[in-house]
């Protein structure tokens, strides 16, 4: 069922389809709503590390404004994906007990500190999914059957694979079987980052081909799962290539998104704030004459503080200016770009904005020793 709601369906879908970089299918969600069908959610995540504010707080945004939206929100446990993509050792009993206990409790605490309801959320493990469950297996084969090897060889950058890259056989059996989850968790709406795109798009376009688990509007008629992407936060690393090639822009955003595996261009969600003033401090945050695009400190600035409600104190001495507080992401950069505002009182004022806003979460780690036990586990296997 949904989460019971009295929104109007305008303002039900200003909720799903906002601070998204794209949504595939947005002209059919008001008639869904006008339906009053309840609608089902999914995002899917590997269990591939310590959570990073990329997946604990971008993700759960975008969760909290669906929950608003009065949508049933499930987070996928995906441990079968993470043995595909090598994850972990690849030891599925270490998969599944991290998926269970920190992952779990690591999107419980995110979603607190954004303002949703983690006791609604529903979560589901893809090891009890696919157990027994001849109709997901059907499924997959339907899928399968209906997408080409080549558009399938196409899509292993879902995995964080590069296109030509070798694989083994395995890996190309992880985008139907994401494609199936959406269907056989009957999510109408299915949210990843950017890239999980193509993965989305696959879904769409075999929708009206599956007889197994097709999605059904209220009436019966079949129907596309909408797609929503959220943004991926840049890394706090200098890119690759500097000055960005224009040709290479979106290969480039992928590749230079926060990361598990570069500890250093990630905060995580339960780093300390001594941890976080480090990071920050190293920061890549070039002067505005390089121009804003690629700036992480900026990026985290809009999509972290503003795209949440939030305004940004920035902490001066008088002789440096004073104190500012900014209450909008233009403001910022217009500072930013007319020398008003130094990189470092920038890096500052983030440093104690994300000290603030991942306080409830270190709370939640320090107050529970199960928890803090599950960490600690998962910190020895890195």
């Amino acid at each position: 069922m949904s989460e019971t709601t009295s929104l109007s369906v305008e303002e039900s879908t200003a909720l799903i389809t906002r601070n998204l970089e794209e949504v595939i299918g947005a002209e059919e969600i008001p008639a869904l709503l006008a339906q009053g069908l309840p609608l089902r959610h999914y995002i899917g995540l590997e269990i591939s590390g310590k959570l990073h504010l990329g997946t604990g707080l971008m993700c759960m945004q975008k969760v909290r404004d669906l929950q608003r939206a009065g949508v049933h929100c499930i987070i996928f446990l995906a441990d079968w994906h993470t043995w595909i993509n090598d994850k972990l050792g690849g030891d599925r009993e270490r998969i599944k007990r991290v998926a269970v206990g920190y992952f779990k409790e690591g999107l419980k605490a995110s979603l607190a500190a954004l303002g949703g309801k983690p006791e609604a959320l529903e979560f589901v493990l893809g090891s009890e999914l696919y157990h027994h469950n001849d109709a997901y297996w059907e499924t997959l084969i339907e899928v399968s059957k209906n997408t080409t090897l080549n558009r399938i060889m196409r899509s292993i950058s879902i995995m964080g694979r590069s296109e030509g890259e070798s694989i083994d056989f395995a890996k190309l059996i992880y985008p139907p079987m994401q494609v199936a989850d959406i269907f056989i968790l009957r999510a109408n709406i299915a949210q990843g980052g950017m890239d999980q795109r193509k993965a989305h798009v696959i879904a769409r376009d075999v929708a009206n081909m599956l007889t197994v688990a097709p999605l059904r509007d209220s009436t019966g008629k079949v129907i596309k799962p909408i797609a929503l992407h959220h943004h991926l936060l840049l890394g706090l690393d200098k890119p690759p290539q500097w000055p960005v090639d224009a040709e290479k822009l979106r290969e480039l955003r992928t590749a230079m998104k926060m990361s598990k595996s570069k500890p250093r261009s990630a905060i995580f969600i339960h780093d300390t704030p001594d941890e976080i003033r480090a990071k920050m401090r190293k920061a890549f945050c070039p002067p505005p004459s390089d121009g804003l695009d690629f700036n992480p400190v900026l990026d985290w600035a809009e999509h972290l503080i503003f795209r949440n409600g939030q305004t940004l104190f920035v902490a001066r001495t008088p002789e440096n200016g004073g104190n500012i507080e900014f209450e909008s992401y233009e403001a910022l950069t217009a500072a930013y770009s007319d020398g008003s505002l130094h990189p470092m009182d920038l890096k500052n004022a983030m440093s104690e904005a994300l000290i603030a806003l991942l306080e409830p979460v270190r709370k939640h780690f320090g107050d529970h020793a199960e928890i803090k036990a599950m960490w600690a586990e998962l910190e020895a296997m890195l």
